[in-house]
């Protein structure tokens, strides 16, 4: 293990501390520590992980310290339970089998003037993509391989979003920056927070008793989120003790395996909300609602009345926090999106590229730089793990603060945000060596170097087993830690779906 102080690493946490509103004073109560050298990569993943994990403990120990009357819990950042927590769905083992992550149309193809990233998982994005390239549901990789080698990467972008499946440019920083979607997240900070009306008491919360310490004990969550920000986001709720009842339409089922990782503490039950009797239901739910997580695409949920006004109207004094892959502004704000999509788009993928590939041959931006190889990609899926703990984090804020002011309180945020921040963001303190601000068009840097030659670290003491409905798991332990926290969570993943739909 790494020395233990709190010097070094608060450069990003500041900045995420800031747009959280908190005061600046209590980052310097954060203690760092752990194995060196994790996550490696062009770009400060770790240093991302870190300050989103060490917000979302200093947001939660904030809230206790709020509800108990006495001083803030001393809070701990062990970078090896965040690296371990960051690829948490590559560290689950159901009865020793490994899920998996991405469907062999899940990847970078080679088109004729340069590279697109589809995402194909579900089967319905899978039946898209073909129809969008005018292929049979039989095809595979190699169809799918020669059919976009032939068309022209803007062109496959639109082609295949107009028909309602997943497929972007890769593009490098600068092309992103020139586009339209990239200037709209830019203009924009990295999460925003609003009171949609300042009417109504202070929240009462009692005091906690006893330990763990749970400052989320006694608050009702609905989650109405899918794949891995907003569960993220959740199932950090519900290791802080709050009851976490997430909601799915019965026509978009969830991977069990996906929920398998980010089920732990939490409840699931399928609702249509276009029935009334599903309708109905989710009303008696929200009058006793004090949280609602939404992760959809904007206005994917407006026809069933779930915009942030329409709940605020019907339940006076909600949370509401919400996040999607591109966010609410610019021409793509209704585009559906997953983290390896906005790292392609955002010119991520361009500056993890491995230099060595260049036997894959140069292509040639629409900037003019020469790019070599196959794009790349994070370490882990940062933009999606860290966006669900500054989510989670925005949540213990706004709880904090109704406990004096009231009113209805509104946090949105964005993959597409989240990637701006780790590409231009950090700050300087937390660079890797070497990392530099350049040509957009250049990758940022030299890529960080592990502990060991090989990058590895024993994720062991991060690692936990528990039986559960599906089976025994292995898994990551949570990374959110501070002083009475608990070690885990109380109750693993169940069945996804197979919940009652009512509070407990």
């Amino acid at each position: 293990m790494g020395q233990w102080g709190s010097e070094g690493h608060h450069s990003g946490t500041d900045r995420a501390w800031a747009a959280l509103g908190g005061d600046p004073a209590l980052t310097e109560r954060i203690a760092y520590g752990g194995p060196p050298g994790l996550l490696p990569a062009a770009l400060p993943v770790l240093p991302l992980a870190r300050a989103t994990v060490a917000v979302c403990a200093l947001a939660a120990a904030e809230l206790t310290a709020r509800r108990n009357g006495g001083p803030l819990p001393a809070v701990r950042v062990d970078d090896g339970a965040v690296a371990t927590a960051f690829v948490s769905e590559r560290h689950l083992r159901i009865d020793g089998r490994a899920p998996s992550s991405f469907a062999p149309l899940s990847r970078f193809w080679r088109t004729a003037d340069g590279w697109v990233r589809t995402h194909a998982n579900y089967p319905h994005h899978r039946a898209r993509l073909l129809r969008a390239l005018d292929l049979p549901e039989s095809a595979g990789a190699p169809d799918v391989a020669a059919e976009l080698a032939g068309r022209r990467a803007a062109d496959t972008e639109e082609t295949v979003y107009a028909a309602g499946g997943l497929a972007v440019v890769a593009r490098t920083p600068g092309e992103w920056a020139a586009h339209p979607q990239g200037a709209a997240v830019a203009a924009r900070p990295l999460l925003t927070r609003t009171f949609l009306d300042a009417g109504g008491p202070p929240r009462t919360l009692p005091p906690l008793a006893g330990r763990p310490a749970l400052p989320a004990a006694g608050l009702r969550v609905l989650d109405l989120t899918r794949v891995i920000a907003g569960p993220v986001a959740t199932r950090t709720l519900a290791l802080l003790g709050a009851d976490v009842l997430r909601l799915d339409a019965p026509q978009l089922p969830e991977s069990q395996d996906a929920y398998s990782d980010t089920g732990f503490g939490k409840r699931s039950a399928a609702l249509d909300l276009g029935a009334p009797a599903g309708r109905a239901a989710f009303e008696e739910l929200l009058a006793r609602a004090d949280v609602v997580v939404t992760g959809y695409r904007p206005g994917a949920l407006d026809r069933f009345g779930l915009t942030p006004e329409a709940l605020a109207a019907r339940r006076p004094g909600l949370v509401i926090a919400r996040l999607s892959a591109w966010g609410d502004e610019g021409p793509w704000g209704g585009r559906r999106g997953f983290d390896s999509l906005v790292q392609a788009a955002t010119g991520i993928a361009a500056v993890e590229a491995d230099p060595d590939s260049a036997s894959e041959g140069p292509q040639q931006s629409r900037g003019g730089a020469k790019r070599s190889g196959t794009p790349g990609a994070l370490p882990a899926q940062a933009l999606d793990h860290g966006t669900g703990y500054l989510l989670a984090a925005a949540v213990f804020r706004a709880l904090t603060e109704q406990t004096r002011t009231g009113g209805t309180s509104l946090a949105t945020l964005s993959l597409a945000r989240t990637a701006h921040w780790l590409l231009h963001g950090l700050g300087e303190a937390d660079e890797p060596a070497g990392h530099r601000q350049g040509n957009a068009d250049e990758p940022a840097g030299h890529r960080q170097e592990p502990a060991t030659s090989d990058g590895a670290y024993d994720p062991e003491p991060y690692l936990h087993e528990t039986d559960s409905p599906v089976g025994r798991l292995r898994h990551a332990l949570p990374p959110v830690s501070f002083d009475g926290a608990p070690a885990t969570w109380a109750t693993p993943p169940g069945r996804c779906g197979t919940d009652a739909p009512v509070w407990r």
